[in-house]
């Protein structure tokens, strides 16, 4: 177990104002600080105005399973709409234990080491915000979701980055020993990893265990995309030697099942570190959507048709948009897990009519009715520039919308010639 006592005081000094932080760690935050929005919001305005598919947020078009929505209409007419305890449900913690038994051989003690958290967000938030203060260093890969800058900015840590280049997106050996120090306090792994698609090999995550215990640091991983992987396994980094307690395991119910808008997520880990997140998550939500809460306890029992189903059919649909994507001239880096893919517009940039990837993101949606997200915008300024001409598509919409899409993009290839 980290041990808390021998972590460095926190500096207290003055600073940027709570909400400062949490938008400058999002790229939010302009030099002369005002405010701006997101690279998310300004795509999809422009999607909406020039009617565009927007492959840039990652939230599918199709529903989920029929048996668990018919579950939560069920619990909502049966009158289960009030708070549910604060730690989850206790069939859907017994339903989370069970399902990393089942897939993992892990077997997680359902009363003290998982709290059900609204999403994977909150739970993200709710542990970085427990384990961390001014003074310590939050380690991430980089591109990076947005969300872990907002969160780390917020808690007043300092948020460091090792880069993922492409093609195989896996880290280099001796940034990653250069990354870690005295004051990492979390090393944050996104696997499979948003925006790349990449799968951690065996080799990068158990360098990662390694450096954690060195270095005492605590490891939190993102696994939401767990089952949606392509012809490689996914292998959760509390499995391995050395890393179980020191590892808080996070999840979600919003991309396996399709149902992003329920929220509901889990935190998972030894005893003692679930303690002091449920301490901090209580006070952020208390507790969330128990009707949802039982329709994915039902949900996490299905058979393994199902869960094996996921992947085949994302990876038939990532397919349809990556020949799309090849036709119009961008370079495609195949996914081995997530429902993005990345694609390198370089190729296209060579005649001058794009400055770069942001530009070429920005002026997709009108000139070909397709909207994408620069990777840039998950990036600090270094790496930004090294990204600058990245940008990641979604592949986890309807046939229609995505055969309609590859369709569009073919046509760029013609544009800029």
């Amino acid at each position: 177990m980290p041990d808390e006592s021998a972590r460095p005081s926190p500096d207290t000094g003055g600073g940027l104002a709570p909400w400062q932080r949490t938008a400058a760690g999002a790229n939010l935050l302009g030099a002369d600080g005002h405010l701006g929005v997101t690279i998310f919001e300004e795509i999809t305005a422009l999607a909406v105005k020039n009617n565009a598919i927007n492959l840039g947020q990652g939230f599918p078009d199709e529903g989920g399973p029929e048996e668990i929505a018919q579950a939560a209409r069920q619990a909502i007419t049966d009158g289960h709409n009030q708070y549910a305890p604060g730690k989850g449900l206790p069939q859907l913690r017994e339903a989370i234990a069970e399902h990393q038994q089942r897939f993992y051989s892990l077997n997680p003690d359902p009363e003290t080491e998982i709290i059900v958290s609204t999403g994977a967000t909150e739970g993200i938030a709710a542990t970085l915000l427990a384990l961390t203060r001014p003074g310590d260093e939050v380690l991430t890969f980089e591109p990076f979701y947005d969300s872990y800058g907002a969160v780390i900015g917020l808690s007043g840590a300092t948020h460091t980055t090792v880069p993922l280049h492409a093609p195989d997106f896996e880290p280099d050996t001796e940034a990653l020993e250069a990354a870690f120090n005295a004051r990492t306090r979390v090393v944050l792994v996104n696997n499979p990893h948003n925006p790349t698609g990449t799968v951690f090999s065996r080799a990068t995550l158990t360098k990662i265990v390694e450096l954690a215990r060195k270095h005492d640091a605590v490891i939190v991983t993102d696994e939401v995309y767990e089952h949606l992987t392509y012809g490689v396994a996914h292998t959760p980094v509390t499995t391995l030697p050395g890393a179980a307690d020191r590892t808080i395991t996070i999840s979600s119910a919003g991309k396996t099942f399709s149902v992003t808008g329920w929220k509901v997520g889990w935190v998972s880990g030894p005893d003692e570190l679930i303690a002091q997140i449920r301490t901090v998550k209580t006070f952020m939500s208390y507790s969330s959507g128990t009707p949802f809460q039982m329709a994915v306890t039902q949900g996490l029992g299905l058979g393994n048709e199902f869960y094996n189903g996921i992947a085949d059919k994302l990876a038939r649909k990532k397919d349809v948009l990556s020949d799309g994507l090849r036709e119009a001239g961008f370079e495609v880096y195949s996914p081995r897990g997530t429902y993005f893919v990345i694609a390198d517009a370089a190729p296209l940039l060579g005649g001058g009519r794009f400055t770069d990837g942001i530009d070429l993101a920005r002026q997709l949606p009108e000139l070909v009715g397709v909207a994408a997200i620069p990777v840039p915008a998950f990036c600090h300024a270094e790496g930004a520039e090294r990204t600058n001409s990245l940008l990641r598509f979604a592949f986890c919409k309807t046939d229609d919308k995505l055969t309609e899409g590859a369709r569009r993009l073919a046509t760029l290839h013609d544009i800029v010639e």
